[in-house]
């Protein structure tokens, strides 16, 4: 009653068809024709009127809202400011949390309660060109408020119980926050899918979306109280008081009378609508409170290190991003005002062309800044320019460090420099999981760091700083140190290899992100350092290892050598000589001349099982037998060799044995008495070229210990050759499929029975290996015998 709608002729009861001659179909409708005209305008209102056949056709003129009294009007100004608090801490919080999860989810959060402030007159103070996406982005946040609620109090500090016993809850948010979204798309607001208001009626299809807000929100409050009254973890509820309480005073009025306001009918006061504006101020002024990097940090330093972030080191990107908005609003007016002609194209053929400029201008305007963000740090924010420089330098020592020690002393060194922490520890990982400080002054050692070593492989694994708590149980064994962040230096693989420790700041400003991000390059650098160092470590102690090694083969080479015969004997019926060329650098083939009297002579070759070290050592130990044994009996092999035998069987593993032929020649007679002991049997060339060999008159020496043999004997006349060698000169081999074998051997005799020992020797091993092409997979070992005229 007594309504400007009632001047205007308008009636209760008068159902609205059409608006400027456009049909009103949808409640919606109405608000949408609204939003096109400003305050002043003339309209032509349409109606139908219970008992009138003919539709009235109405004119009246737009008005803009009129609040009441100067202090509604006063009240209605103040609130229309209520999205600053938001916008400022949401912005300031993102800047400084660009890396955290946490940030992002209250940026969206805050932008989500500057939409609900609306905009005046249904859009109608918008400008027509931006109203698209005034509209889209108040839908859009609106939507997705509940969601962003119980997303933030669902995860932050840590889950709630709710969302460990419900999970899929902050999906089902999103979900019905994109149903409620699409349809509400074109009028700014959210509704229902098609089918419910035909289903349901307009007006409980029109509260549906509300209960979502509502309950969601309701949701995220439940989460905060249950981490705040029930979390284990005590950390958790210290770092949400402050939030706990913002919220709850912040919130819970505006949502109560919001509630009354939508489910009951409930119109509140100018006082009371204000008072509950103010009250939520304090839900973004609690995080910028307490959220900020996970611990309380004071509001003047907050606000002055957000707007010094804002308006330098931010600014160059802002002042871009605005002058490429409004190149493509000019481009967009202008153009369309030149192809006014072609209507319906001319507006999106404007807007194209002013986005393809301003995002061309916003391209080459981030090259510049590229180019000019040193220049602007070092004059805005020395400090932190200069960290960033030592930092650098920093890295680029490390890469010539060549010792753990020097390492740890430019660590302290540049980060003492650029940071200032009021304590840095060094800390390097040694064998026995153990950090050992490298730092003077510092705890020798954290022993507890099993204890600790489930924080520390998460560290390492996640490469990035730790904010140590400010109190609580998790100072536990690093109390001591009094920490403030602590920083892994991981390897490649993932593996802590050391720990830097750095306290409060002098300055008793926290870490910035900045800070943290040139701490976790620093710490990767040292990482890789300390793992090259090790690698260089490693690899010189080994190659002194093979150093050392190769010296002990050469002296054992040296010695083995010395162990064979320098010379054969000088006798009057038989021309000797001998050779081994071993396949390593020592060997296990054996060949001995033993003077037993000045008559008789004893030829031995043995090739032990086994080869290197291990071989050589127990043909050493068989030959200091053999010439023992035979000054006690030198006419006796049998009993020799049985003393042999018994000897090796006892002293020796059972897998370890030698083949051995012994033989006994008497210059006299031209006879030689011989024991072959499992040996290749040696090859006797007569003077007429016939060839035969001497097989075995025993097994092996040295695997049984109840061992037997028998003695033969042949006649060496004059021109007649004895060969006795290792299997290793018939077995030689260039592949897997050819040897050299006895025939070739036999015939290289044959070719070379003329010839003096000596000479037959260098003939013989010569021709096996240039069959073998230069690769020796055995000891080669030859005795020749030639009997003399």
């Amino acid at each position: 009653r007594n309504s400007p709608a009632e001047q205007a002729g308008l009636r209760v009861g008068d159902r609205l068809v059409a608006i400027n001659q456009v049909r009103i179909a949808r409640a919606e409708d109405q608000p949408q024709e609204w939003s096109r005209h400003q305050p002043g305008d003339r309209v032509q209102v349409t109606v139908e009127r219970p008992g009138q056949a003919a539709p009235l056709v109405l004119t009246g003129v737009f008005r803009a809202v009129n609040s009441g009294t100067p202090i509604a009007e006063y009240f209605a100004q103040f609130r229309n400011f209520f999205p600053v608090p938001f916008l400022a801490v949401g912005l300031a919080v993102l800047f400084l949390r660009l890396e955290d999860r946490n940030g992002w989810l209250l940026a969206l959060l805050c932008a989500s309660f500057i939409a609900t402030s609306g905009f005046p007159n249904d859009y109608a103070t918008v400008t027509p060109l931006l109203r698209p996406f005034v509209k889209l982005y108040q839908v859009l946040f609106i939507g997705m408020l509940g969601a962003l609620f119980y997303w933030f109090f669902a995860l932050f500090p840590v889950r709630s119980l709710l969302d460990r016993r419900f999970p899929w809850l902050k999906w089902l948010s999103i979900a019905l926050g994109i149903t409620f979204i699409l349809p509400g798309v074109r009028v700014g607001g959210l509704r229902s899918p098609p089918p419910l208001p035909r289903l349901l009626g307009n007006d409980l299809a029109m509260r549906i979306p509300l209960f979502y807000l509502f309950g969601f929100v309701l949701l995220g409050l439940v989460s905060l109280a249950a981490n705040f009254f029930q979390s284990p973890d005590p950390q958790a509820r210290r770092k949400i008081r402050v939030i706990f309480w913002g919220t709850l005073i912040g919130v819970g009025p505006a949502l109560v009378q919001h509630g009354a306001r939508t489910f009951a009918g409930f119109q509140p006061p100018s006082w009371l609508d204000t008072t509950c504006v103010v009250l939520l101020v304090l839900f973004p002024l609690s995080f910028a409170y307490a959220v900020v990097k996970h611990r309380v940090l004071e509001i003047p330093a907050l606000l002055q290190r957000s707007a010094r972030y804002v308006l330098v080191q931010r600014g160059f990107t802002v002042l871009l991003s605005l002058a490429s908005i409004a190149v493509a609003l000019v481009c967009a007016t202008s153009l369309a005002r030149y192809l006014r002609p072609l209507v319906d194209i001319a507006q999106p053929s404007g807007i194209a062309s002013g986005a393809v400029l301003g995002t061309a201008l916003l391209w080459g305007g981030s090259q510049v800044h590229k180019r000019v963000s040193r220049r602007i740090d070092h004059a805005f924010f020395r400090a932190a320019y200069d960290a960033r420089v030592i930092l650098e330098d920093l890295a680029e020592q490390m890469r010539t460090l060549t010792s753990r020690g020097d390492l740890a002393r430019v660590l302290e060194e540049h980060l003492a420099q650029a940071l200032e922490p009021s304590s840095l520890v060094v800390y390097l990982r040694e064998p026995g999981d153990l950090l050992v400080a490298a730092s003077a002054g510092a705890p020798r050692e954290i022993r507890s760091i099993s204890a600790n070593l489930p924080i520390l492989t998460a560290l390492a694994r996640h490469g990035r700083p730790w904010e140590f708590p400010a109190e609580g149980e998790d100072r536990g064994a690093w109390a001591p140190l009094q920490p403030d962040i602590l920083v892994p230096l991981s390897g490649r693989d993932g593996r802590l290899v050391g720990l830097l420790v750095l306290g409060a700041r002098l300055s008793e400003e926290p870490y910035s992100g900045e800070d943290q991000r040139l701490l976790a390059s620093a710490a990767s650098q040292a990482g890789t350092t300390l793992e090259n160092i090790a690698l260089a470590e490693e690899i010189a102690q080994r190659l002194e290892n093979e150093r050392r090694a190769a010296r002990e083969m050469e002296i054992a080479k040296e010695v083995q050598a010395r162990l064979l015969p320098e010379a054969p004997p000088s006798l009057r019926t038989l021309d000797l000589a001998a050779r081994c060329i071993e396949a390593r650098w020592v060997g296990g083939d054996y060949y001995d001349f033993l003077e037993l009297d000045p008559d008789r002579v004893g030829l031995v070759l043995a090739d032990v099982s086994g080869k290197g070290v291990h071989a050589a050592l127990l043909m050493a130990n068989l030959q200091a037998q053999l010439r023992s044994l035979s000054a006690v009996a030198p006419l006796d092999p049998v009993r020799v060799l049985q003393q042999v035998n018994r000897t090796l069987s006892k002293s020796t593993a059972h897998q370890h044995y030698a083949t051995l032929f012994f033989g006994v020649y008497e210059e006299s007679t031209r006879r030689l008495a011989y024991v072959n002991c499992g040996h290749t049997p040696p090859v006797w060339l007569r003077r007429d070229g016939t060839a035969e060999r001497l097989g075995a008159t025993a097994t092996v020496v040295g695997l049984f210990e109840n061992w037997e043999c028998s003695v033969a004997e042949i006649e060496l006349l004059p021109g007649d050759l004895l060969a006795i060698f290792s299997d290793g000169v018939t077995e030689a081999t260039p592949d897997e499929e050819a040897e050299y074998g006895d025939a070739r051997l036999i015939e290289e005799l044959r070719a070379n029975l003329d010839r003096p020992a000596e000479e037959i020797v260098t003939a013989v091993l010569s021709a096996v290996q240039r069959f073998g092409a230069g690769v020796q997979s055995d000891d080669l070992t030859l005795m020749i015998a030639r009997a003399r005229a």
